[in-house]
């Protein structure tokens, strides 16, 4: 969980007041989850407890989102991750500076939660995370790898997002390097988003690609159930087209195409669309309902600032059924 520092409409180095929103990759799924389809989520990190530590509770309590499992850390050597953001416009696209050295949750180790626990006390019934905590350290990969097997002993689905981020892997080898660590957490999931070795730029989605690409993925890890990605062209910062689509039993599902989206801030949209696959899919809706659900979340999440979505589930259903932009009498 990270607190975004944003200076809207300014430029970072010429900003002279930031706007602080709640975000965070494993964060914005599970508050969209709790905030915007009203299911009951809980976010298990660590967080220093110091003012910052409890701002970013602060946003979780409002979010909906359950903070009982936040493991605090009272270390003076210990910090909570933050970053800042200019959203970018037209031909200047986004820029994004992060500070997690010496976080809570970077240093958290396997063994320290007791994940059999959780599950049980919860009911829990999906577990996610992604590439993002997973490179925070060398020994997130391993608090990973010990909640999805837990999860998956106690009957829940797991999903892992892909997601890479520059910044936590350009000096850790990069790509190939994340992409070693997602292949040791990938045995232990049920649903991945993000398709290794596709090309998720919608102008030249090809759905044979896509299945020779998800069919790739199956061969070496047999376990997963669905693989699902957005598709996304971008025009400039102010404009996108974007769709979505899946891979489950073995048939292809792809939600329909937005052409030409006003973008306010992208941040977060991936996860919105997380979020809106994993609702239509705990609420057994089906595969089609599931990935339309989720575009038309990540739609919706780009029209609003900050990592996460302010859309309703109204809001979204109409955005599915061919509305858009109405007066709302």
């Amino acid at each position: 969980m990270l607190l975004r520092f944003d200076p809207e409409n300014e430029r970072i180095h010429t900003a002279r007041m930031f706007r602080v929103f709640d975000g965070g990759a494993e964060y914005n799924v599970a508050r969209g989850l709790a905030k915007v389809f009203m299911q009951k989520t809980v976010i298990v990190t660590a967080l220093a407890d110091n003012a910052l530590g409890r701002l970013a509770e602060d946003f979780i309590r409002q979010a909906g989102v359950d903070t009982s499992e936040i493991a605090w850390c009272e270390s003076a050597e210990t910090r909570n991750g933050i970053y800042f953001i200019e959203q970018g416009f037209g031909l200047r696209g986004p820029a994004s500076y992060f500070d997690r050295a010496f976080t809570a949750v970077s240093q958290l180790k396997k063994g320290e939660i007791n994940w059999e626990e959780i599950y049980k006390r919860n009911g829990t019934r999906w577990f996610h995370t992604s590439g993002v905590f997973a490179g925070l350290s060398d020994t997130t990969p391993k608090v990973a790898k010990e909640a999805m097997q837990a999860a998956r002993a106690n009957g829940a689905i797991v999903s892992y997002d892909l997601n890479y981020r520059d910044s936590l892997w350009k000096n850790k080898g990069a790509r190939d390097a994340a992409n070693a660590v997602n292949r040791e957490l990938l045995p232990f999931a049920d649903v991945v988003f993000g398709v290794l070795d596709f090309d998720p730029r919608l102008s030249v989605f090809d759905a044979e690609e896509f299945r020779q690409g998800a069919e790739r993925m199956l061969g070496e890890f047999a376990n997963l159930k669905i693989i699902a990605s957005t598709l996304r062209e971008v025009h400039s910062a102010s404009r996108h087209d974007l769709s979505a689509v899946c891979f489950a039993d073995n048939e292809i599902f792809k939600a329909k195409n937005y052409k030409n989206i006003d973008v306010l801030d992208r941040v977060g949209s991936g996860d919105s669309f997380a979020s809106g696959l994993i609702f239509g899919l705990l609420t057994e809706k089906g595969f089609q309902y599931s990935v339309e659900c989720g575009a038309a979340h990540a739609c919706l999440a780009m029209t609003s600032p900050g990592d996460n979505s302010s859309a309703t589930l109204t809001e979204i259903t109409n955005l599915m059924s061919g509305g858009a932009g109405d007066v709302n009498r």
